[in-house]
Parts: structure tokens; sequence; C-alpha cells
């Protein structure tokens, strides 16, 4: 026995409707798709004829600062006051901060100065020329911004560590330095009392 039955001619239009609606949606959203990956800019290096230079990049407006880049405080970022190598340090300096510097010297300074700022480092063994020791005059008299300011600029064949090493670390260092030129030149008058007692040999 064979089954009949009624089919709605509405459905079939419908259906229809429905693929041909479907079909424009994605020509739709692709087209925006394309608009969003193809606009009319420029990238990086590319060139351009609208500036008479020829280039696409601008150079920052004068007197501009990058964000997080405005330095005021001349000291923490120059090592000087009023244009004068300063001997005070922009922080107070702690045993953190000296271990911090610590650390931060035997990474980048001890191998040309060594660990005891001598200047006999590794690569001064292997033939570059020896830097100045920390422990002659003139520099155990340096004030502290003179190590800041070679740590920044550069001196003689010592290149700049500014890239490497922030303004913070660099106090840091130069507090270390300090330290380190104390320990070849101290005293036990300089120990306190209970540490040297006990340097001597004294009972309590």
């Amino acid at each position: 026995m064979k089954l009949k039955y009624k089919q709605h001619r509405s459905s079939v239009p419908a259906r229809r409707a429905l693929r041909v609606c479907a079909a424009l949606c994605a020509v739709v959203l692709t087209g925006c798709r394309q608009d969003m990956h193809v606009q009319p800019k420029y990238v990086p290096e590319d060139p351009s004829t609208f500036f008479a230079d020829g280039r696409s990049e601008r150079q920052p407006v004068s007197g501009t600062v990058a964000r997080g880049h405005l330095r005021t405080d001349e000291l923490l970022y120059t090592g000087r006051e009023n244009g004068v190598v300063a001997n005070l340090f922009p922080f107070p300096i702690t045993a953190a901060d000296l271990n911090r510097g610590r650390e931060r010297y035997n990474i980048y300074c001890s191998p040309c100065h060594d660990f005891t700022g001598s200047g006999n480092g590794m690569i001064v063994q292997r033939g570059f020329p020896s830097p100045p020791s920390f422990h002659i005059d003139r520099l155990r008299q340096a004030p502290a911004g003179h190590f800041f300011d070679v740590m920044t600029n550069g001196f003689g064949l010592m290149y700049s560590y500014a890239s490497r090493v922030s303004p913070e670390d660099r106090w840091r260092i130069a507090a270390y330095i300090r330290a380190l030129q104390l320990s070849q030149h101290g005293s036990t008058g300089d120990v306190p009392e209970p540490q040297g007692r006990a340097l001597l040999g004294q009972s309590r």
C-alpha cells in the first residue's frame, strides 16, 4: 500500500530563501573581514609620498617624553646636583640594596674589575687592558656620583651600561664599590664593638 501525503508548497521556497540568506551573510561577513585585514595604513619602514622626506614614521614632537621616562630627579638619573658630580646617594642604602649591588656587580663588573675591585678580572687575564683598581687613592676619594656617571656614560674602553642596568641598580653597584673599598682599607675601629672583639679573639 502506497502512502500518500500532501506537500506544502510554502516549505520549498522558505528553504531556498534561507539558503540564499545564509550565502549572502557569508559573503558580507567575508567582505568585512577583508576590510579589517587590508587597510590603508603604513607599517614600520614603509615609504610615504605624503611627507617630503619620504618616510612614514615621524620624529616625536620636540619636548615630548615617553610614558615612564620623565626624569625630574637630577641626582637619581645623572649622579649630579646642579650639574656637579655628587658625593651622596639619592635613596638610603640598606643591606638589601648592598646585596643587590653585589649581585649586579658580580654579573656586570667582575669580568673586568674582578670580585675584589682590583682590576684583574678574567677578561683582563685573557689580554684585555686592565681597568684601574678601585683601591687607588684617586678612586677612593672620587664621589659616589662618579661611579654612577661612568656606568651610565662609559669611560675609556668601558662602554655604557645604561641599557643593561637600571639607574637604581647603578647606585646600588656604586654603594657596593664603596663597601669593597672599605673592605680593603678599613680598620677594627670601623667594626661594631661585639664583632670587633670577636675579630680580635677577645672574650665577651
